[in-house]
């Protein structure tokens, strides 16, 4: 059975929903790398981090996920010029996807955005499929987050080729169509912006 979540920013200015959210048709990881740690940082959303520093993500395809309201609101940041497209809700500093280009088919977002009731994200999604990134963990990397997981990358990998094959990669949320361009504000930290959010980090000690 296909069922639907909601999702919105803190302050509820946007809103969206993601098409059939059950387990088989998402992937679910936790990443500790010091790019997705600096992204909450510099939305002053360190909240949303676990113990070690971890980003719970719910890689979704872009066919699946619409803006119903506030899309006015969404802007993107670069932390380098070749790094992740990373979407947030200028509103109110919400995290609402993260994006390769058009071109690799998927949204990481984070779960907490997710309306998830009482239960939380492993109602709607299933657990996280594994972990990755930890050697940028704060203190001690979780069991499995170090070295190449190659199931988990497999997984990834036929998710992102199925969401292709199946016409899943269009319409996306955050880029145009025709042009390939983003649809949305963008911008790039500078060199000493990015060093900043640094010390923030991992790794280092708890």
């Amino acid at each position: 059975m296909m069922l639907d979540a909601n999702l919105r920013c803190r302050c509820g200015e946007v809103q969206g929903q993601l098409k059939d959210a059950s387990p088989r048709a998402v992937n679910r990881v936790v990443c500790y790398c010091d790019d997705c740690q600096a992204f909450l940082h510099y939305l002053g959303r360190a909240d949303l981090l676990d113990a070690h520093g971890g980003t719970d993500i719910v890689q979704v395809a872009p066919a699946s996920l619409v803006f119903r309201r506030g899309m006015e609101h969404i802007v993107g940041l670069h932390l380098t010029p070749k790094g992740l497209y990373r979407w947030y809700a200028g509103c109110c500093k919400t995290p609402l996807g993260n994006t390769v280009s058009p071109a690799v088919p998927f949204v990481g977002i984070v779960a907490q955005v997710f309306d998830a009731g009482a239960e939380g994200p492993d109602e709607l999604f299933g657990k996280p499929t594994g972990a990755i990134q930890g050697k940028y963990a704060i203190g001690s990397a979780p069991a499995g987050s170090t070295g190449l997981n190659v199931l988990l990358l497999a997984r990834a990998i036929g998710k992102v080729l199925g969401w292709r094959l199946r016409g899943k990669a269009w319409p996306h949320p955050f880029f145009d169509r025709t042009t390939r361009a983003p649809i949305r504000p963008l911008t790039t930290l500078s060199p000493d912006e990015r060093a900043a959010l640094r010390p923030l980090c991992g790794p280092r000690p708890a």
